[in-house]
C-alpha cells in the first residue's frame, strides 16, 4: 500500500478496473477527477464492493455521513479522504 496521492489513486483505479471487468466493462480510461457513479462503469453492487474493499484495504470504517460524492466520488477524492483520515493531508 502506497500512501501518496498518486499511489492511492492507482490502487483504487486498479480495483475499479477489476470490478468493471466482471461486468464486461473497461474502466482503464477512468480519469482521476471523473465522478465514478456517473461514468456507469460499475453498478450499485460494484460500488458496494468498492466501498467494502476501500474500508478494509485502508482500515477506514465509513459512517453513513461520510458516504458522499465530496468524500468518495472520484479517484482524487477517495485518495484525499484516505490521506485526511490517516492524518497525512
Amino acid at each position: 500500500m502506497t500512501l501518496t496521492q498518486e499511489g492511492l489513486e492507482a490502487e483504487i483505479k486498479a480495483k475499479i478496473i477489476e470490478i468493471a471487468a466482471q461486468s464486461g466493462d473497461d474502466a482503464s480510461g477512468l480519469e482521476p477527477h471523473e465522478i465514478i457513479p456517473a461514468t456507469g462503469l460499475i453498478d450499485s453492487t460494484g460500488l458496494l464492493d468498492l466501498l467494502a474493499w476501500y474500508e478494509k484495504t485502508y482500515d477506514i470504517p465509513l459512517s453513513q455521513e461520510e458516504l458522499t460524492i465530496d468524500n468518495l466520488g472520484s479517484l482524487t477524492r477517495m485518495a484525499e479522504f484516505v490521506l485526511r483520515r490517516k492524518g497525512l493531508l
